[in-house]
Formats: structure tokens, sequence, C-alpha cells
């Protein structure tokens, strides 16, 4: 069962890596860097401060510190504990797939998922009673986590894996934030 869930996950990374084509290759690992995203960072920071203030803006972010932290570490767990190759490095795809990025850390699962979501589930439960098109923020980790396979680094079960971590980490966080605010009232909005 196991094998055949590892066969199709194969296949679905090869279909979808498959679709990609050079002319859109800096596109893509213009996408995958962490640091391309900040103007969206700050502005979500902003969004925040404006309906929460700085004061709940500070544990906000320290929340988000904690929960980037956490989420990479358990990632890091899981992968040296796997030890699943990435695709540019699986020799049964490696010559037939669009290898744009190179990596010989592990895949399972993946880090850029998890952490994404992670995030952007903690801010859209912070956000959601302040902002109607708050759900727009899942963009963010669906396009982030989307280069991975596009650039050859990760299978589709890595990204589903660390999208369900993300989820779960990002509900706990905040259920953790909500009892803090509780606790100390002058937090509360």
């Amino acid at each position: 069962m196991l094998e055949q869930i590892i066969d199709l996950d194969k296949q679905l990374f090869v279909f979808l890596n498959g679709l990609g084509s050079a002319q859109f290759d800096p596109f893509w690992e213009l996408i995958t860097k962490q640091f391309n995203w900040v103007p969206l960072i700050l502005t979500v920071l902003y969004l925040i401060q404006k309906k929460i203030g700085w004061k709940n803006l500070g544990v906000v972010v320290l929340f988000l510190a904690l929960l980037i932290t956490f989420t990479d570490q358990t990632t890091n767990f899981f992968k040296n504990h796997f030890q699943r190759l990435r695709p540019c490095n699986d020799p049964e795809i490696m010559e037939v797939i669009r290898i744009v990025i190179h990596r010989n850390s592990f895949s399972f699962f993946s880090g850029h998922a998890a952490n994404s979501m992670a995030a952007t589930m903690f801010v859209g439960l912070v956000l959601r009673r302040y902002y109607k098109y708050v759900g727009l923020l899942f963009l963010f980790p669906l396009i982030f986590a989307y280069s991975r396979i596009y650039l050859g680094l990760h299978f589709p079960g890595d990204i589903l894996t660390g999208y369900f971590f993300g989820m779960l980490f990002g509900f706990c966080f905040y259920k953790l934030y909500q009892l803090v605010v509780k606790k100390y009232p002058q937090l509360q909005v």
C-alpha cells in the first residue's frame, strides 16, 4: 500500500514538474526564496498592527517566531528520520524530470509548505474577525510550495504533508495565543 502511494506521488510529481518551461524558471526561482516575500509579510504585519496595536503585534510576532521555529525543527526531525530523497536525487526519476535547483538534503516533508501554511493559518485566524477576504492569504503557501515541485525539490506528498502539519501547528499556536491573551487582559483588543 505504501509503495503504491509513493509510486503515485512520483507519477504526479513527474506530471506537475513536466508542465514547467525554461522561460518560467527565473520566475519560480524568485518565488521560492523567502526573502522575496518580505513585502507581503510586512503588509500583513501592518494590517495586524492596524487592528490590534503595537503591543499586541509584538505578541503575534513572538508567537509567529516560536511557531516557525517549532515547525522548522519538526520538519528537520522528520526529514532526518525518513531520509526520503528529493526528486532531483531520486535515481528512478531524475533522468526524466526538470531539475532547476539541486539540493542534497532530504525531502519528506516540505519545510517551505509547513512553515508557510503554519504562519498563514495562525495569521488568518488572528485576522479573520477584522478582514472579510483574509482567506486570500492562503494563496501564499499554495504558490510558495508549488515552486518546490516546479523546481524539482519536493514531491506532492511532501507538500501535502507539510500543509497538514502547518495547519495543525498554526491552529495549535493560535489556541495558545488565545490562552495568553485571555490570561493577560491588557493584551486584548
